[in-house]
């Protein structure tokens, strides 16, 4: 950065070297008070200051070194501040106070990441969010004030309550832009929070009253529903530079682009997925960051007793400590359809404010836009704990709005993240949960699929593309994946929908029993394998103990899988003559497994549905071979006569979801994972602990009836993080 050059004379000089006097004065070792009238040209100023990232980095550093003296980042947090009441009380027509906010909060942002990526301490006490005791004052603002806190309270109030317009919508981008470095503290911490993690403007969020933060919410979804664009023709620009060429915050005259060309440069998803609209995406990371952060903090207890230095003091500290109420979180879950009135789904008056959204007009954007990453994480969000959001989902007529974009991004499987998968299983399971749903799907008919390759789909339900699709996805996940909890999730949701199937097409049948085939071969070739080794004495013990779990696990698989087969024939045999078929053509698959004691008991059933239709066929058989559509004909007829005699009556398989009880180790380095790779502005890898750079967070879950089914990583050992549980209930079905 080099010395603080001389002041120029700013009548006589380039605005060039003004600007390059007053960002070298605000990074240097002189502090200004707050009255200064430097603040205002700083601010005010327009500026055409272009500079390289090495002189970036000086700056930088020199404003690291110097800011503990300066307390030059809290006093320009304080002009944000004033700028951006100003800005509200005008009902942001105030253009000169827009210029000044833009040019704050884009300053605090270049300097506040870099201070934040190189903190070494805790809790951050390299920001200095504080003012010196001796500093002068003005009398509007009071010494023991908390900077963060009250930085904070303004940004999310212009958010919320300064619509966006052509001449705001600069300022909101900007806002959103910041609120993600000033929240990336989280990057430097652990997974797992405990009561000692400090991350202050997050922090500060959550302190917020109950009404602004459902304003913000509301904001940030309206946001992302609305996609509100700028023309190029009107006064305001893309927001951020390129490399060749200014960007906005130059042209009308702000500090921001002047600065540094990219420091954290807005990039479309690479992969040109997504929506491609900075606001709106910023809108939506924003809105996630928020609604998934937890606090931890200890009980009162515990505070108690931390007075005493003892091991045993130290441990039950650590062990009483509770995550407090997330507001933004809790805002989300209670969100109403604007379309109801004061009264929720129940009749029951809210108390309180509550975010009232268009649920259409959200429904609608989520199915456009399924093929970008944060709109699963939000449809997941919106699904798992909004109920009136899910029974909204529930009782739409057009639900391929949502499945279709589903469905293909599942067929796509290879090119998507495995985050984005396991999403997607885990909504669908959500939705499966739904009777209504699971009956509903089998009635709308889709007259082409056109991005399924592998065979013609024509007047296919959209019941029968779901179970073509899950099958698919597992037979996907046997020869690459390899996880567990993959098969879980999409066995999870065929046995929920297996009560309710209705005219399955012959495919998806053919599918079903195919699927028993492919986990039955997985299951002897584990077999074999254990059985080859148990000669070798040194790795028998050890060996045989991996075996036999894996073992295990693929034998709950396919009783799941004979589960569906018999729920099918039990309760929808006659609605579904081509899953009859299906079976007779393949009975041979089932014949090694009827004397298994885990499945003989399912097998029976199946074989006296067999018995059943190969003696209606047996007697009507004439001279010449029996053709498909014959043998067809015959099992619709013979459907019409069948009354269940013989089937042993067992209790309905039921799964259903739930998080477990600290998400926040997955959800947290997702959310920020998706930040960093939508968001473009680079951070420092090296001190980022939230998660692994260079591997990708992996979730599991549990079955928490019979066994434990653990993820597998590449050297096919169990992962044992956990995310969420997958219940398994019996429901008595009279028969």
């Amino acid at each position: 950065m080099g010395g603080v050059p001389s002041t120029p004379r700013f009548a006589d000089s380039r605005p060039q070297d003004t600007a390059e006097y007053l960002i070298a004065t605000f990074v240097g070792e002189k502090s200004f008070p707050l009255a200064s009238d430097f603040w205002q040209k700083l601010l005010e100023l327009p500026l055409s200051l272009h500079w390289p990232s090495h002189r970036v980095h000086q700056a930088c550093e020199a404003f690291a070194q110097n800011n503990c003296y300066t307390r030059h980042l809290a006093k320009i947090l304080i002009h944000l501040t004033w700028c951006l009441q100003e800005c509200i009380s005008s009902s942001g027509t105030a253009s000169v106070a827009i210029m000044k906010a833009i040019n704050a909060v884009y300053i605090s942002s270049v300097f506040l990441k870099y201070l934040i990526e190189n903190a070494e301490s805790e809790n951050f006490e390299e920001l200095h969010l504080s003012l010196d005791e001796s500093e002068p004052l003005p009398k509007e603002f009071v010494l023991d004030q908390n900077i963060e806190n009250l930085v904070m309270h303004s940004v999310l109030s212009f958010i919320a309550l300064v619509d966006v317009s052509p001449h705001t919508y600069n300022l909101h981008q900007e806002l959103l832009n910041f609120m993600l470095v000033a929240m990336s503290t989280q990057l430097l911490s652990v997974p797992s929070l405990g009561p000692k993690d400090v991350h202050p403007f997050i922090d500060a969020a959550m302190t917020e009253e109950s009404s602004l933060v459902c304003s913000v919410v509301r904001r940030l979804l309206l946001n992302y529903i609305t996609r509100p664009r700028i023309s190029v023709n009107s006064s305001s620009y893309s927001i951020f530079s390129e490399e060749n060429q200014p960007g906005v915050l130059q042209r009308v005259g702000s500090a921001a682009a002047t600065i540094v060309l990219l420091p954290f440069n807005y990039l479309v998803s690479s992969n040109g997925e997504g929506s491609s609209n900075p606001l709106t995406d910023c809108s939506l990371l924003v809105l996630l960051v928020l609604i998934h952060y937890h606090k931890c903090v200890e009980n009162d207890e515990s505070i108690t007793d931390r007075s005493d230095d003892s091991a045993t003091s130290d441990s039950l500290a650590k062990s009483s400590t509770h995550f407090t109420v997330n507001p933004y979180c809790n805002a989300l879950e209670n969100a109403r359809d604007i379309e109801f009135g004061h009264m929720d789904l129940e009749g029951n008056a809210h108390s309180g404010p509550v975010v009232r959204l268009p649920f259409a007009s959200l429904f609608d954007t989520l199915g456009m836009y399924l093929a970008d990453e944060t709109a699963v994480l939000l449809l997941y969000s919106l699904v798992q704990g909004n109920s009136g959001f899910l029974e909204y989902v529930l009782v739409r007529t057009d639900l391929d709005t949502l499945l279709m974009p589903i469905l293909e991004t599942l067929y796509n499987a290879s090119k998507k993240t495995p985050n984005q998968i396991y999403m997607l299983l885990i909504i669908l399971l959500i939705l499966s949960q739904d009777s209504s749903f699971n009956a509903s799907i089998h009635k709308m008919i889709l007259p082409s699929v056109p991005w399924y390759k592998e065979h013609l789909l024509h007047q296919t339900s959209l019941g029968s593309l779901l179970v073509i699709i899950l099958i698919r996805t597992v037979k996907y996940n046997l020869s690459k994946l390899r996880d567990v909890y993959l098969h879980t999730t999409c066995l999870a949701t065929l046995a929920n929908m297996a009560p309710h199937v209705h005219r399955l097409s012959a495919y998806a049948s053919q599918r079903l029993v195919s699927l028993f085939y492919m986990l039955s071969r997985k299951y002897n070739k584990i077999a074999d394998r254990r059985d080859d080794k148990k000669g070798n004495l040194t790795e028998q013990d050890s060996f045989a103990e991996d075996m036999s779990a894996e073992l295990h696990i693929y034998t709950d698989f396919l009783r799941i899988v004979l589960e569906i087969l018999n729920a099918i024939l039990t309760y929808a045999l006659p609605r579904n003559p081509e899953v009859v078929y299906a079976i007779l053509h393949r009975e041979e698959v089932f014949q090694p497994f009827k004397s298994h004691p885990r499945f003989n008991e399912l097998l029976e059933n199946i074989y006296t549905v067999l018995d059943f239709f190969n003696s209606r066929l047996d007697a009507q058989r004439v001279d010449g071979e029996w053709s498909v559509e014959k043998v067809l004909q015959s099992i619709i007829i013979n459907c019409r006569s069948w009354r269940g005699d013989g089937l042993k009556m067992f209790t309905r398989l039921y799964f259903s979801y739930e998080q477990e009880s600290h998400p926040e180790e997955f959800f947290i380095p997702y959310v920020w994972q998706l930040v960093l790779s939508r968001c473009g502005f680079s951070f420092n890898p090296s001190a980022i602990n939230l998660f692994p750079v260079d591997l990708p967070v992996k979730v599991s879950v549990v079955i928490s009836s019979e066994s434990v089914m653990e993820e597998s990583n590449d050297d096919g050992e169990p992962n044992k993080h956990q995310n969420g549980e997958l219940n398994e209930q019996r429901v008595n079905i009279d028969p």
